[in-house]
């Protein structure tokens, strides 16, 4: 039994056959006829003599050969095999090798929900993607998913805070929640470490609903307000027929009926998935020529200057924050003007299953598919009857063709 150092190995010659030259307790070498000398542990398991390999010499030095031997005699001596204790530790760190290489980056995660989640699913999936681009990525971009924590998260609230984006901070929240959960179910990260974090700025419930005096200083105030004209359609369009920002923006001629005055808005442009009729009044009739004017050849009504797009349905959002104080309405969203427009028609007398009906509200049941284009004659008789009362609002004269209504027809 020799008593390996390394002036002993670097003596060992090569032969014209492989020998081996036993050093303490199963510690061994081979010398190849090439002069390769390779690092094993010999030992007894169960009556069998085995043989584990440990390395080629001096890619292994002595001592780390040595501690390797030392692992696997330990291992014999709990009464296991040292082959299948390796075998298993060499699986062990194969596998947290792959699951590192698997684990992604905040931006690799960010994109992955962007790109499979959100998009599939939500039409103001752009919206999520700013957000994570403006404030989260450049700020956790290159970390590992896994290591973001909790004190991470509420820092980086605090920063949006500081800066006075209150409301931004419960909108980055809710979007770095839904971001970790979607990372969780995949197997993407752990677990989603947002659980219990609540959002920094308690938010009021709007409910704004426009005066007769502030539609019409709203819609004086679209002509001097600083947005292109196409914007300023997009708004008198949905303040006409009473429908989504989003469905109104993304709208294509494709889906008008204009000489039955019907905008057919599709199954993948609608909340609820649903195709959806709404009947075009006077008013609205001539807001649309407008668009059409300026449209020009796109498929689009409202065409993005990104060629084959259309406008973000965001880009309505902010020409309204940038322009409140030429509005003289007070503080409003677009949802606001769909719900100051439902709002008008029920003081009118209209029925709030009609208005409903226009507005495109879900509904629960298969008789709700064939029940659609049963209230086409009641939404026209609405929607007009609201247009006429715009028109009404907006010159400022009482006109005695806007009537007063109550829709009977049930469901």
């Amino acid at each position: 039994m020799a008593r390996f150092t390394d002036r002993f190995i670097k003596g060992l010659k090569p032969k014209d056959k492989r020998y081996e030259v036993r050093g303490e307790k199963g510690f061994a070498v081979w010398v190849a006829p090439t002069g390769t000398k390779t690092w094993m542990f010999i030992y007894t398991f169960k009556g069998k003599k085995r043989r584990v390999t440990l390395g080629a010499y001096p890619g292994m030095d002595l001592k780390s050969a040595g501690e390797v031997a030392k692992d696997l005699r330990e291992c014999l001596e709990r009464g296991h095999d040292p082959v299948e204790w390796r075998d298993e530790q060499v699986r062990k760190e194969e596998e947290a090798r792959l699951k590192e290489l698997r684990i992604p980056t905040v931006a690799e995660l960010a994109n992955g929900y962007v790109e499979k989640w959100a998009k599939p699913r939500k039409r103001s999936w752009s919206e999520d993607a700013r957000m994570l681009n403006k404030d989260v990525v450049p700020l956790w971009g290159n970390r590992k998913a896994r290591d973001i924590t909790r004190y991470d998260v509420i820092k980086l609230l605090d920063g949006l805070q500081e800066r006075g984006a209150t409301i931004t901070a419960n909108r980055t929240l809710a979007v770095i929640r839904k971001m970790f959960n979607w990372g969780a179910e995949n197997g993407l990260v752990d677990m989603s470490l947002c659980a219990g974090i609540r959002a920094p700025v308690q938010e009021n419930r709007r409910d704004k609903v426009l005066t007769v005096d502030e539609i019409r200083s709203f819609w004086k105030g679209l002509d001097n307000a600083g947005m292109t004209d196409g914007s300023r359609l997009a708004l008198k369009f949905q303040f006409y027929t009473g429908q989504r920002k989003g469905e109104v923006v993304a709208a294509s001629w494709a889906e008008f009926d204009l000489k039955e005055m019907i905008w057919t808005i599709p199954p993948k442009n609608s909340k609820n998935k649903m195709p959806h009729r709404v009947p075009l009044s006077d008013g609205a009739m001539v807001i649309l020529e407008q668009i059409k004017s300026l449209a020009g050849d796109s498929p689009y009504l409202f065409p993005s200057p990104r060629e084959g797009k259309h406008v973000a349905a965001t880009s309505i959002d902010h020409v309204i924050r940038r322009n409140l104080d030429v509005f003289g309405a007070g503080q409003f969203t677009p949802h606001d003007l769909r719900r100051t427009a439902a709002s008008h028609m029920t003081a009118m007398g209209i029925s709030r299953l009609v208005v409903s009906k226009i507005l495109n509200h879900a509904e629960a049941g298969v008789t709700a598919v064939y029940d659609r284009h049963s209230y086409d004659l009641e939404k026209r008789q609405a929607l007009d009857t609201w247009g006429r009362k715009l028109a009404e609002i907006i010159s400022g004269k009482h006109s005695e063709n806007v009537v007063h209504f109550i829709a009977n027809k049930t469901g």
